[in-house]
């Protein structure tokens, strides 16, 4: 079931639910009951080629008595307005163009351009930026340009406040470039402080600037090990074992890389999600 009709049937179902009580509720959007550690560092999406899906691509539609019209193109498309998201209400339901909603992916939801299209979306408040692929139609508010799903909101900074003064830019996938890493961004300390109460090994000034994928942290250096040549096996690149903690409670550190591009290294990491490795972070060796 799309999202439209989704909504449609909530619609219907308010109606008939009017006589048999007042005090039926509807069924409120939310976050997840814990919000997963790192979400903020999900990559990008990756702008690829691909051709417009066969289902979320009406020439029109109409939803709440308003009527869209789908545009053939998102060629130079630019528009700003407030980011909205969506999250538990619609996780695992079918999107407009039959897949799955995954409130952890990079996807938004859009009234009118081509699904998919890939979409920069620029936080004006904190210029923050991210990568988007509108898989979805929505949001069902004039004020409302683009829905984001719950991973791509907190990346933007849009989770506090629910919405989002943005500007979004349809990508080219043809024309799209990878960006070089200068600084890469460090993994946060309160990560690991949380869930292993220590503090990660700090960066060596030989490998300053090499961005890193951090897959695993272990208290037994075999079951690292383990996952180092598991990974090393499935990916085909370079995993390397980092120690640290203390003397009495050692860990090891599972790291896949060096990266110098981050669109290397966010595909690296989207193939690690894909595996099921979910629980991945960039890091600084």
């Amino acid at each position: 079931m799309i999202r439209l009709h989704f909504f449609l049937l909530c619609c219907l179902s308010a109606y008939f639910l009017i006589g048999c009580t007042s005090q039926q509720p509807f069924v409120t959007d939310s976050a997840p009951s814990v919000h997963p550690a790192g979400i903020e560092l999900t990559p990008d999406a990756i702008p690829k080629i691909e051709a417009k899906s066969r289902g979320g691509n009406p020439s029109s539609y109409e939803v709440f008595g308003k009527k869209y019209y789908v545009q053939a193109s998102s060629k130079n498309f630019v528009q700003r307005g407030l980011a909205s998201w969506y999250g538990t209400k619609f996780h695992g339901n079918k999107t407009s163009n039959g897949e799955t909603y995954d409130m952890y992916a990079m996807t938004a939801a859009h009234k009118t351009l081509p699904i998919p299209t890939y979409v920069e979306v620029t936080n004006l408040s904190n210029g923050k930026k991210i990568i988007v692929r509108v898989n979805d139609r929505g949001p069902f508010h004039d004020e409302r340009i683009i829905d984001l799903s719950y991973a791509a909101a907190a990346k933007l900074g849009t989770l506090k406040n629910g919405t989002s003064m943005v500007e979004i830019k349809a990508l080219d996938p043809h024309t799209y470039l990878s960006t070089s890493l200068d600084e890469p961004p460090a993994a946060p300390k309160s990560d690991l402080t949380l869930r292993y109460t220590v503090q990660p090994p700090q960066p060596s000034t030989e490998q300053k600037g090499l961005l890193f994928i951090q897959a695993g942290a272990f208290s037994s250096e075999e079951n690292a090990n383990k996952l180092k040549y598991e990974l090393t096996n499935l990916l085909k690149t370079p995993v390397t074992i980092e120690s640290g903690g203390s003397t009495s409670k050692p860990l090891y550190f599972v790291r896949v890389g060096p990266y110098i591009r981050m669109k290397s290294a966010d595909s690296t990491r989207s193939k690690l999600y894909e595996l099921g490795y979910k629980s991945t972070f960039y890091t600084s060796k």
